[in-house]
C-alpha cells in the first residue's frame, strides 16, 4: 500500500458563513456544522467557539481531540466503520489540516464512578503553565461543545459525541478537495534495503473489558481479549484507529495521537534510509493473570521472529499493571535476539526520588523516558472558560467536592490535562544531567 498525505497548515480558523480554506486561513459555516449536529435528537444543544495558542482560555469536558482529513482517492474512507463501511484503508491519497484540530466537549455524566470508565473533567490551557505540559497547546483549535441528553448509556453517548467530532473534522478537511498542497509526503513499506536492520513496532495498548467501550477502536470495533496483532502502520495514519469519546485521561492518546503517532512516522520516515521498517505489532495489555501477561508477550515475540525482525520499537498506552504485559513482551524479545528500546513515561512521585516504573526485567536495557506523569503543576486563572463545565473535578476520588474551573489551582498530577501525559515522546521534555 502507498498512501499519499497531502498536507494544508491552518495558521487561523474563523467562523462565517462559508466552508472555506485559503493561504492558511480555515473559515467555517458555524450554522451549518450546528444544525448538522442537531439533527442527531439526542443532543440537546450544540455550539462553536474557536481558540488559538496563547488565548488565556480554559477548554472544559473534552472528550477526544481529532485532526481534520478527507480521502480523495483511494479505497474507503477515513475514520471506517464509524463514518463509513468497513473497507481498507491507508492507501491512495488523503488530505490533512495540520496545525489544527477539532476539540469536542461534552456536557455528560455516566453511570461508571469509578476506575478507567469514569468521566473527568478533562482539561487544556491555551496558555502558560498549562500550555506547556500539552503540545495540543500550540494547535488553532475549532472546539465543538454538546449538551447530551438525560440517561443515556457510556455506549450510546460515545458513539453520539465521536460521530459528531469526526464527521466536523471530515467535512472542515473537505474545504480542500480542489486545492494543491503546501507539502506532500508518501508512506510505503516496500522496497527493502537488504544490508539494513529490520525494525518493528510494538505497541502495547491497555483495554478495560469492564466497560462497553474497551478504549481503542479498531474500524470501529473496540478491542477486547485479542492476541497480538500485526497491522499495515497505513492504517494508522488514514483513521482506522479511535478513542473512546466519553473518557479523556491523559495518559490515553485521543484520536489526534493515532492519526499522527510519531514513532511510528519516525520509523517510516528512516525506512530504507538508516532501517526496514517492518510494521506494527499492536498487543492487547493488561491481563488480569500473570499467566495472561506471559502468554502475550511470548506471543508477541513469537509474530515478531516470524517476520525477521531484528529490532523492536516499544511502546504502550495506559498505566498500572499494564506495564507487567510491556516487561515481560521486552524479556521475551530479547531472549530471541530481538534487540529492543522502549520508549514511555515515568512514575517517580512528587519530588522524583521514587522508582520510575512499575516493574522491571533485567533484559530491558535500553530505556527512553518521556517524563514523569506525577509532578504537581500550578495553573493560573483563566480568563475564559470555553466548554459545558464551569467547575470541575481537580481531585479524582468519588464523591470530591468541585473547583471553579476558571482558577487557580494545583494540580497533583498531569492526567487531567489533555496531552499532559507524554507517552510516544511528541512532547517538548528534554534531558539533563545533574
Amino acid at each position: 500500500m502507498r498512501l499519499e498525505m497531502a498536507e494544508f497548515p491552518v495558521s487561523r480558523i474563523a467562523l462565517g458563513e462559508r466552508f472555506e480554506y485559503s493561504a492558511g486561513q480555515l473559515t467555517v459555516n458555524k450554522s451549518e456544522i450546528e444544525q448538522s449536529i442537531l439533527q442527531e435528537n439526542r443532543i440537546e444543544a450544540a455550539w462553536l467557539d474557536v481558540v488559538a495558542p496563547g488565548d488565556k482560555v480554559r477548554i472544559t469536558g473534552i472528550r477526544d481531540v481529532v485532526e481534520p482529513r478527507v480521502k480523495v482517492s483511494g479505497s474507503g474512507q477515513v475514520f471506517p466503520g464509524v463514518l463509513g463501511p468497513v473497507e481498507p484503508v491507508g492507501d491512495g491519497r488523503t488530505h490533512r489540516l495540520s496545525g489544527m484540530a477539532v476539540f469536542v466537549t461534552a456536557e455528560y455524566e455516566g453511570t461508571v464512578r469509578a476506575g478507567l470508565g469514569v468521566q473527568r473533567s478533562a482539561i487544556l490551557d491555551m496558555w502558560g503553565t498549562g500550555a506547556a505540559a500539552s503540545p495540543f497547546s500550540a494547535l488553532h483549535g475549532l472546539v465543538l461543545n454538546l449538551r447530551l441528553a438525560k440517561g443515556l448509556s457510556e455506549l450510546a453517548a460515545h458513539t453520539i459525541i465521536q460521530r459528531a467530532a469526526l464527521e466536523t473534522a471530515k467535512r472542515l478537511a473537505e474545504t480542500t478537495l480542489s486545492l494543491s498542497p503546501e507539502r506532500l509526503e508518501s508512506f510505503e513499506l516496500g522496497n527493502a534495503a537488504a544490508d539494513l536492520p529490520k525494525v518493528l513496532l510494538i505497541q502495547g495498548c491497555l483495554t478495560d473489558s469492564g466497560n462497553p467501550h474497551s478504549g481503542v477502536g479498531y474500524f470501529g470495533l473496540p478491542i477486547r481479549d485479542s492476541l497480538a496483532t500485526v497491522i499495515h502502520p497505513n492504517e494508522f495514519i488514514d483513521g482506522a484507529f479511535t478513542m473512546y469519546a466519553t473518557r479523556c485521561l491523559a495518559y490515553f492518546p485521543v484520536t489526534w495521537d493515532w492519526q499522527n503517532h510519531p514513532l511510528l512516522i519516525g520509523l517510516y520516515r528512516a525506512h530504507r534510509k538508516q532501517i526496514n521498517f517492518l510494521g506494527v505489532i499492536l498487543e492487547r495489555i493488561a491481563f488480569d493473570t500473570f499467566h495472561g501477561k506471559e502468554v502475550i508477550a511470548q506471543n508477541t515475540a513469537q509474530l515478531a521472529t516470524l517476520l525477521g525482525a531484528d529490532a523492536a520499537l516499544v511502546s504502550w498506552i495506559g498505566s498500572g499493571n499494564a506495564f507487567v504485559d510491556v516487561m515481560l513482551t521486552l524479556r521475551a524479545c530479547e531472549r530471541r535476539d530481538i534487540k529492543t528500546t522502549l520508549v514511555t513515561y515515568e512514575y517517580g512521585g512528587k519530588d522524583g526520588v521514587d522508582s520510575p516504573l512499575l516493574f522491571y526485567a533485567p533484559e530491558a536495557s535500553a530505556i527512553a523516558s518521556t517524563g514523569s506523569r506525577d509532578r504537581w503543576i500550578d495553573l493560573p486563572a483563566a480568563d475564559q472558560i470555553v466548554g459545558p463545565y464551569d467547575e470541575i473535578k481537580v481531585l479524582s476520588y468519588p464523591g470530591a467536592p468541585l473547583t471553579a474551573a476558571r482558577g487557580p489551582f494545583t494540580l497533583d498530577a498531569r492526567d487531567m490535562i489533555v496531552g499532559g501525559v507524554d507517552y510516544w515522546g511528541r512532547g517538548a521534555w528534554n534531558c539533563a544531567v545533574y
